[in-house]
């Protein structure tokens, strides 16, 4: 694997620019593609904020000054592409983040990509239930497994903050499933 510093230096070049970017591709795709699609739910819309991660990326690579990693950069615009686009999403269909959110969930049994059983549809149901940050930080810790100094470098959040976020978010996901499990 390429060094992250030769690789910006290469990305930087024009006359390295096009197979460092392919370098980049192959080495983040599957990992933004996963990141975005905890985000979002859905393949189709994963592979649209994904591409456009990409092209972000490739246009404003000369502005990357190399204050955070090339991968924590990447993964803050994935993460500000998905939640804008999120946003729009709940604008133009005329509801509430939290409706949004419902019917991503129950949209997910029919997305042929995806493979999980009743258990992980519950966890992404409770999920869908957290706040913005809880659940930014909850996906990262828990399915990325990243480190809060990444995700602290991810979010520009300080790392005791991140902690806090996901304690609660793990109390509010243990209290959700204890509660369907009542309810059957």
């Amino acid at each position: 694997m390429i060094a992250e510093e030769t690789l910006v230096n290469q990305l930087q070049r024009a006359e390295t620019q096009a197979s460092a970017f392919g370098v980049l591709v192959d080495t983040y795709k599957e990992r933004l593609y996963w990141h975005i699609r905890r985000i979002v739910l859905n393949h189709d819309d994963t592979d649209d904020i994904l591409q456009n991660t990409f092209i972000k990326v490739y246009k404003n690579i000369s502005n990357f000054k190399g204050d955070s990693k090339l991968y924590s950069w990447m993964y803050r615009i994935a993460t500000n592409e998905a939640l804008s686009f999120l946003k729009n999403k709940s604008r133009m269909m005329g509801v509430g983040d939290s409706e949004l959110q419902d019917r991503l969930v129950a949209n997910l049994k029919a997305d042929v990509y995806f493979e999980g059983e009743e258990i992980q549809l519950k966890l992404q149901r409770a999920i869908a239930t957290l706040p913005e940050k809880q659940k930014l930080v909850f996906n990262m810790k828990y399915f990325q497994e990243l480190k809060y100094e990444e995700i602290s470098e991810i979010l520009e959040t300080s790392v005791g903050g991140l902690k806090a976020s996901y304690h609660l978010a793990t109390k509010k996901i243990e209290a959700y499933l204890k509660e369907q499990k009542e309810y059957l």
